[in-house]
């Protein structure tokens, strides 16, 4: 059997490798074997990071969350507790969205979660 040269293909991969590095420093936007290693490197931090994106923004709409509820008095947990009891059916980030655009709109919802005697009384 012939032996075969991958040439062309070669070529084509090298080249796709050193455009995904382009705008690194130094060798790793240079080299080839360092590129490859630094592209394999971002396609796994990538990863890691669009899970950590979603983790991020829970604690802030959490820490927004917070916020509203000791404006009003009471404790996050508090709140969080009532809304289960009181079978409202919001995820954090539309809690946190009502607290910042609708005030009222999220007193009414602490009324509903039945803490707003708590917050009277303190």
């Amino acid at each position: 059997m012939p032996r075969v040269r991958k040439g062309a293909t070669r070529h084509q991969a090298k080249k796709r490798v050193l455009k995904a590095v382009k705008g690194y420093h130094g060798s790793r936007g240079r080299l080839y074997r360092q590129a490859k290693e630094a592209v394999v490197r971002a396609a796994v931090n990538a990863r890691i990071d669009r899970k950590r994106r979603k983790r991020d923004f829970r604690g802030l709409w959490i820490i927004r969350l917070s916020a509203a509820c000791r404006q009003r008095g009471i404790k996050y947990s508090e709140f969080i507790n009532g809304c289960k009891k009181a079978n409202i059916g919001l995820n954090r980030k539309m809690l946190s969205e009502i607290a910042i655009a609708d005030p009222e709109g999220f007193d009414a919802i602490v009324e509903a979660a039945g803490l707003q005697g708590i917050a009277d009384s303190s």
